[in-house]
């Protein structure tokens, strides 16, 4: 039970990860607002936090449990460096999608 919970945290993990990366790269330096990016702003961090939690529910060693939280906080701020970025470089059609749609999580 543990490894199918720990293996499906991680497939929908690369899953987000995989269409967030297409999607963002198929944008040419646009804005991306539908897709997976009308659920959450950073789909692909959230892909990379289910992953982490995927592997921390499989392997709960000193190491996973240490580095876990040490991530998580590392993504966060990356993410909040990115949408400074974008509020600079779309304004106020940025703004309006931070607005609507929630970060991580629909």
């Amino acid at each position: 039970l543990v490894m199918a919970l720990s293996l499906l945290l991680m497939l929908m993990g690369y899953t987000l990860l995989s269409k967030g990366w297409s999607q963002i790269h198929a944008a040419h330096g646009h804005l991306v607002t539908d897709g997976i990016y009308a659920y959450a702003r950073h789909p692909q961090y959230t892909g990379l936090f289910l992953v982490i939690i995927g592997f921390l529910v499989q392997w709960p060693t000193i190491l996973t449990v240490i580095m876990a939280p040490v991530l998580l906080l590392a993504y966060v701020h990356l993410a909040r460096v990115e949408e400074r970025r974008a509020e600079a470089e779309f304004d106020e059609a940025y703004n309006e999608y931070v607005r609507k749609t929630p970060a991580f999580f629909p």
